[in-house]
């Protein structure tokens, strides 16, 4: 997908909401938009149903997309099934995928290549996702494969990417949310440059959970936990599922030094809200372990 500042008028707003993390405005508004041509409309209509999934409102991208709809369509229910099903239908959907990106793939289908790559990044295959977003130039694809370069702690090569996407289009809401990306990654002085990124988009569209939890990590990084806290509070109020925001206040928590049922109150919230989210997956995991060691060592009777 092209840089949200080429879309037509009638998609800016559509896909900027989405890219800022606003879904329920994106829903908003590609519901009640009109568009001349069916390409917008199977663009508007992606837009939207990314958006129910960033909800994880499967259900609704299950039911209402059919075989009869554009093939995009088809892919984007493709990964509200995977999100939506069980470890061994995921598998089996991985495997339909693999056999998929083997053969020539239609590089003019961003889609596709967007939702294999989220699968390969939730199977976290991120070898396989750079793969797959290595066959477009388009904005977005860049984009995700800055991200998926600073979940490997490749910085070196997110520097080399965001270069890419600021030729492409430095103006673009993607290319700012690239760049403040890679100034959290980076630390130091460039905290204070993404805290301004975070919070001039803030201010120009509207604060979401993405942007807060930008501005709250920022700060955070900086020892500022005190100007952090209304900034996740703020980010709560707007979705108090929000996995990031929960673990930022778990973090938040114990700088501030409150009582240890506060945090554990947050982690109970992300288990029962986000259960197969990387963080909970590494926490039971690293629980279990402990455990194990613990039983290991114990003194015997």
């Amino acid at each position: 997908m092209s840089a949200n500042q080429t879309k037509p008028d009638q998609l800016f707003d559509i896909a900027n909401s989405f890219y800022i993390g606003n879904f329920q405005q994106c829903i908003n508004e590609a519901q009640k938009t009109k568009v001349p041509s069916p390409e917008q409309r199977v663009e508007k209509d992606i837009f939207m149903y990314r958006a129910y999934i960033a909800q994880r409102k499967y259900g609704v991208v299950l039911d209402e997309i059919h075989p009869a709809l554009a093939q995009e369509l088809q892919d984007i229910r493709l990964l509200a099934e995977y999100l939506a099903s069980d470890r061994a239908k995921k598998d089996k959907i991985v495997k339909e995928m693999d056999q998929k990106m083997t053969k020539s793939v239609d590089a003019t289908n961003t889609t596709l290549l967007l939702i294999a790559a989220t699968v390969y990044c939730h199977e976290e295959n991120y070898d396989a996702a750079l793969r797959v977003l290595q066959q477009t130039e388009t904005l977005e694809c860049s984009v995700m494969m800055l991200q998926v370069y600073l979940k490997i702690d490749r910085v070196d090569l997110a520097k080399k990417e965001l270069k890419r996407i600021q030729e492409k289009d430095d103006d673009a809401t993607l290319s700012q949310l690239a760049q403040a990306w890679l100034n959290l990654a980076m630390g130091g002085e460039k905290l204070q440059e993404a805290f301004y990124i975070f919070q001039e988009l803030g201010d120009k569209y509207q604060n979401t959970p993405l942007l807060l939890n930008g501005q709250a990590a920022a700060l955070m990084g900086q020892g500022k936990f005190d100007e952090a806290e209304p900034l996740l509070q703020e980010s709560m109020d707007k979705d108090s599922n929000n996995a990031e925001t929960l673990i930022n206040m778990m973090v938040l928590s114990q700088h501030l030094g409150k009582p240890p049922e506060v945090s554990n109150r947050y982690l109970s919230q992300l288990k029962d809200s986000n259960n197969s989210h990387p963080f909970v997956k590494e926490f039971q995991s690293k629980d279990q372990e402990f455990e194990r060691l613990a039983r290991q060592y114990a003194p015997r009777a």
